[in-house]
């Protein structure tokens, strides 16, 4: 329980931070880039709340960072879209608002994509389509609205894909190489495969 110590951050040469499952409160406090060699940062599922640090951005050997099942608020930092060897990015369950930032599309090391179950608005970004070794995206349980991007159908590698429910456009359809793909959950919602 508690607040995350800013002691731990004088550990210079710690590669991966976990803190999972626990009961921690408060935000992430400043100082997080003192840990240059971090590659993995997973603080998913406790309490923290305020919004996720844009100082993760001057972490250039972040391979993992997973933040979900929190309360974090605000929008996703575009920040983020620096960190060129990042593989996994889940901010699953927290209260992020704003848009998904096109910049991530600039992860072309990114495996698995993960922000369902938030607040965010706005379009589906089309630069989503060119991480190339997407496996895992998840979209669902926000207010994304507009179409589903064209560019999305050549993530060849994609196995499994979240897209509800969200407020896409009455006439939303999928890409037919969604057919493919082996998890794919709509949330409920009906979109047809585009003609």
């Amino acid at each position: 329980t508690g607040e995350i110590p800013v002691a731990l951050y004088r550990l210079r040469n710690l590669y991966q931070f976990s803190l999972n499952d626990n009961r921690l409160t408060g935000e992430i406090p400043p100082g997080l880039r003192r840990l240059e060699t971090l590659s993995d940062l997973s603080f998913s599922n406790n309490d923290l709340t305020g919004p996720i640090p844009v100082e993760l951005a001057a972490m250039p050997n972040l391979d993992y960072v997973g933040l979900a099942d929190n309360g974090f608020t605000g929008t996703i930092p575009v920040e983020l879209g620096s960190l060129s060897l990042l593989r996994y990015l889940d901010l699953n369950g927290n209260r992020l608002t704003g848009s998904v930032p096109a910049v991530l599309g600039n992860l072309t090391n990114l495996i698995r994509l993960q922000v369902s179950n938030n607040q965010l608005t706005g379009p589906i970004p089309a630069q989503l389509g060119a991480l190339r070794d997407l496996r895992y995206l998840e979209l669902g349980g926000n207010q994304l609205t507009g179409r589903i991007p064209t560019q999305l159908g050549e993530l060849a590698d994609l196995t499994w894909l979240v897209l509800g429910p969200n407020d896409f456009s009455p006439g939303a359809c999928m890409p037919a190489s969604f057919r493919n793909i082996d998890n794919l959950d709509l949330g409920g919602q009906r979109i047809p495969f585009c003609s």
